[in-house]
């Protein structure tokens, strides 16, 4: 079982949870671009790995790409994949790659409920650790850093269970 979702990582900063004496506001540089990257993610609930990939575009080929990756990890037997119900899981595009791929089977959570999706806690977790109050002289740097996160999620598997399965 898997649950997937999309983020969108911007490369301007934001302040979030910060302690600056009164009147005077701590401020964050930033470039004034509004550069972002996408990261499709999927984490699987019984091994708490955290499968990631990085673009720029939100569209129906990088998610259609994505549900490759995702189909190349997990080679064998049937996956149940939780989302959410974001236009994009049900376009044409992907209803008719779920009809060649059988072994791929979507399960929509109901409509506005962020809550129950575990890789929601993940997103909030990696902005918290990667993005707020940081930053970044090149955007390039939020790639490096966000790659450096999963991989720490991914050789920490009791923090993902404590931090994000526990509440399930």
């Amino acid at each position: 079982m898997l649950f997937e979702d999309e983020c969108m990582v911007r490369a301007y900063q934001s302040l979030q949870y910060t302690w600056f004496p009164l009147g005077q506001q701590r401020k964050v540089p930033t470039y004034g671009q509004h550069e972002g990257v996408i990261l499709f993610g999927v984490l699987n609930y019984e091994t708490e790995h955290v499968l990631y990939r990085d673009g720029e575009r939100y569209d129906t080929p990088v998610l259609l790409q994505f549900l490759d990756a995702v189909l190349k990890s997990y080679p064998n037997g049937k996956i149940v994949m939780i989302l959410d119900n974001s236009r994009i899981h049900h376009a044409e595009q992907v209803q008719a790659y779920l009809q060649k791929h059988t072994r791929l089977y979507f399960v929509s959570l109901p409509k506005c409920s962020p809550e129950l999706s575990l890789v929601e806690g993940l997103w909030k977790w990696i902005k918290s650790d990667v993005v707020h109050n940081v930053f970044y002289k090149k955007f390039y740097h939020i790639r490096i850093n966000v790659a450096a996160f999963m991989k720490s999620v991914n050789d920490n598997p009791l923090e993902v269970v404590n931090r994000l399965c526990i509440r399930m």
